[in-house]
């Protein structure tokens, strides 16, 4: 209580004929209540004077008494300590929008006391508030099922009378993250503190709902040993389809999504729909991202949102065979549910993959990039600092306090999502168009081409197979040969002229060699060695040498994906000064290592026949080369006489889907922004009228109400402006006014 409260307080008593001079001066809490003790009397006489302010205008309780003059007790019944509203409500903003600001940081110098104290008033007057949202959504009908769902995002959900076909009715994201853990406090010696409240909202979907899928994913089947059979039958498995697997840790096998048992909460699983808004969430309890939080995300997307669904998944390939494996996918199926992956994640992907589930190749996605769940991590990572020791409860609500803010934010920034979207969509259909039309008339092609080229390349990637285990073992008899014919007497004598000591080393290789290229005969069954250049032996070679290309080339890209990330964390918010050094240092690192790899690279594509195309440090730096990494790495044959396969040719091709998404982009944007402004006419007359009766019925209510709505009204103002400005560009193609709706 700061000083300026004090005497307000005072002032309040002598109003009442309280003799404050003959009381001892009692020290409030704040500054100067950091030392108040039992020592001097203090807590007696402010104890005593909690009964006379209770007793001043007939209540029974002091906090009836000081919640009418703007203060909550820290106490029920006879509180010492009483905090203004006022601060209570800058702490809750401030806390909102800096999460890392805490309890701590309102005293100085640190008393664990004070920090109680304020929390427990915290959570009071957080539960005060929630009363009053509860009663203004009943005076508004806002308190149906689901009602938070179908109407957070206008823009998506705010369904309108004769809307054109956009592909997808309803796109969102959904992801997992570890930032917000929950430690056990039995490992650090302490007691689990009992605390049985519950956050009452419906962002969160309980532990029973989601472990009612626990038990729906069936284990992997293992993979046989290639070595239990020698036949020449060639695998029907695509190399290409175990990549995804083995590079994302959450499509692998449930057993080894583990996590360390000294948390309770292990973190989040989230979904938000195109325009970030956050719409679900569920606890990671003891464990990694398991199947069972994606698919009970999924059954409520579902069941709330109905057909045309489509959402972005890091994993959308691998989960889609677990979805289709689960209870779900009759439902899925019938309401036409699609999953993708998200457009930054799908660059981390084999080429095959991303033709079948990269949103740029994908009708119908327009500019949603499916990150969503991304940025709200990006803004939530900073909450771990205040949640990792709280309490369950303390946990959820400063979680949902964050993103009850969050969403709040989008929604006054939904607006200026349309503007920059509508002005980009305009810019790169202007800039593609003329660009295509150079290179269509250059190569002598048309749209026609674009999509036969895809197909040609899906086509020929379904055809590589696994070679047979004989031939592999072929392969590792020809390097065997090589192996002793470089081990042989003759190298021994060279190394005998160059140094006696060298003599025994290279007898023991050749001993070696020998045995190894007995052993492999032993299992392909050669009954006479194969020479040096013979026909077999060349066929073999070729193999070799691919080997050792695929293996130069997995280093790069190896390489080149590491280097992608440390650049995103480098420009990652809450990244420190010496992070950041450590990781320029990385790049550094990484930058040479590069270089050679390139290196090592062109040597094995020049040695292969015919050759294939050299790289340079400009396809590196290029964020769309790793796209063309699985092309490089399963060309047998020369594909590069194909047209589809040519440089020129598939610059174009990505140009012209690029162009296809911006004209759908365009085409949603246009509905969503349509939506919005009938979003904001019809809310605008409901709360009007809202507020009218609420006066005639309820004044006080009415006046928050009419608060409120100030704040949202200058919001919808900004809105209008901006979407004015829309529909004022040269190439706007929307329908301007206001739709019709059946929503009441």
């Amino acid at each position: 209580m700061s000083a300026e409260d004090r005497d307000m307080v005072e002032s309040m008593m002598a109003d009442y004929g309280m003799d404050v001079d003959a009381l001892p001066y009692t020290a409030p809490p704040g500054d100067e209540g950091l030392d108040m003790s039992h020592e001097g009397g203090e807590y007696e006489a402010f104890e005593e004077l909690a009964h006379e302010v209770a007793g001043i205008s007939g209540w029974y309780y002091p906090n009836e008494t000081l919640i009418y003059h703007g203060y909550l007790g820290c106490a029920p019944l006879f509180p010492t300590v009483a905090i203004s509203l006022r601060t209570l409500a800058a702490y809750r903003q401030t806390h909102r929008v800096c999460p890392t600001f805490s309890f701590q940081a309102h005293t100085i110098p640190y008393r664990p006391y004070l920090t109680t104290q304020l929390s427990a008033a915290f959570d009071i007057y957080l539960q005060i508030l929630q009363r009053i949202d509860q009663r203004l959504r009943r005076a508004l009908k806002h308190d149906t099922p689901n009602w938070r769902l179908l109407n957070s995002c206008p823009a998506c959900f705010y369904k309108l009378e004769n809307e054109p076909d956009l592909g997808f009715d309803w796109l969102v994201s959904m992801d997992g993250n570890n930032s917000l853990k929950r430690w056990n406090p039995v490992i650090y010696g302490k007691n689990t503190r009992l605390d049985s409240r519950k956050v009452q909202s419906d962002f969160w979907i309980d532990p029973d709902t989601v472990d009612k899928f626990s038990g729906e994913v069936r284990a992997h089947a293992a993979m046989p040993d290639e070595d239990d059979t020698l036949n020449n039958d060639t695998v029907e498995t695509n190399v290409a389809s175990f990549t995804c697997t083995d590079r994302w840790k959450n499509a692998g096998p449930e057993i080894q999504k583990k996590m360390f048992s000294v948390f309770d909460e292990s973190g989040i699983f989230i979904a938000s729909c195109r325009h970030r808004f956050m719409l679900l969430a569920c606890d990671m309890i003891r464990s990694g991202e398991l199947s069972k939080y994606p698919l009970a995300i999924v059954d409520k997307l579902l069941a709330t949102y109905g057909k045309g669904g489509g959402c972005a998944y890091d994993i959308g390939c691998a989960f889609t065979k677990t979805l289709s494996n689960s209870s779900l996918a009759p439902r899925a199926q019938q309401l036409g549910f699609r999953l993708m992956v998200g457009a930054f994640h799908g660059h981390a992907h084999n080429r095959k993959c991303q033709l079948d589930w990269h949103p740029m190749y994908i009708p119908g996605t327009g500019h949603s990039e499916g990150e969503g769940c991304e940025h709200i991590f990006s803004a939530s990572n900073a909450l771990a600092r205040g949640t990792r020791h709280s309490t369950k409860f303390h946990r959820h609500q400063s979680i949902e306090q964050h993103f009850a803010f969050w969403n709040d934010d989008k929604y006054a920034n939904l607006s200026g999502f349309m503007w920059n979207h509508y002005r980009e969509a305009l810019n790169s259909i202007q800039m593609l168009t003329v660009e295509l039309s150079a290179i269509k008339a250059e190569l002598n092609i048309t749209d026609d081409d674009f999509p036969r080229y895809l197909l040609q390349e899906r086509a020929y990637l379904d055809s590589l197979k696994q070679p047979p285990a004989r031939d592999k073992i072929s392969i590792r008899y020809v390097e065997a040969l090589d192996e002793l014919f470089e081990r042989s007497l003759e190298q021994i004598n060279k190394a005998l002229a160059q140094a006696r000591i060298r003599v025994d080393s290279s007898y023991v290789k050749l001993q070696h060699a020998e045995v190894l290229v007995a052993h492999i005969e032993s299992q392909l069954g050669v009954e006479a060695r194969w020479e040096i250049g013979s026909n077999e032996y060349n066929e073999f070679k070729m193999e070799a040498r691919l080997g050792k290309y695929r293996t130069a080339l997995d280093d790069l890209e190896r390489l080149v994906v590491m280097r992608l990330f440390e650049l995103s964390k480098l420009s990652l918010s809450g990244t420190g000064y010496k992070l950041r050094q450590q990781i320029g240092k990385a790049l550094q690192r990484r930058s040479e290592a590069i270089r050679n790899a390139i290196k090592r690279y062109n040597i094995q594509a020049v040695a292969l026949n015919p050759p294939r195309p050299k790289i340079s440090w400009k396809d590196i730096a290029d964020y769309s080369f790793l796209g063309e990494f699985d092309l490089l790495r399963h060309s047998r044959n020369d594909i590069r006489t194909d047209d589809w396969a040519k440089p020129a040719h598939r610059e174009a091709t990505t140009k012209y889907f690029k162009l296809c998404r911006a004209r759908e982009e365009l085409a949603r944007l246009n509905v969503e922004i349509r939506r919005l402004r009938t979003f904001i006419h019809f809310e605008q007359s409901q709360v009007t009228t809202v507020i009218e009766d609420l006066r005639r019925s309820d004044a006080t209510l009415g006046d928050e109400l009419q608060r409120r709505w100030r704040s949202r009204a200058a919001i919808n103002a900004v809105h209008l402006h901006r979407l004015d400005r829309i529909e004022c560009l040269p190439g706007f193609s929307g329908l301007r006014g206001i739709g019709s709706t059946n929503v009441s």
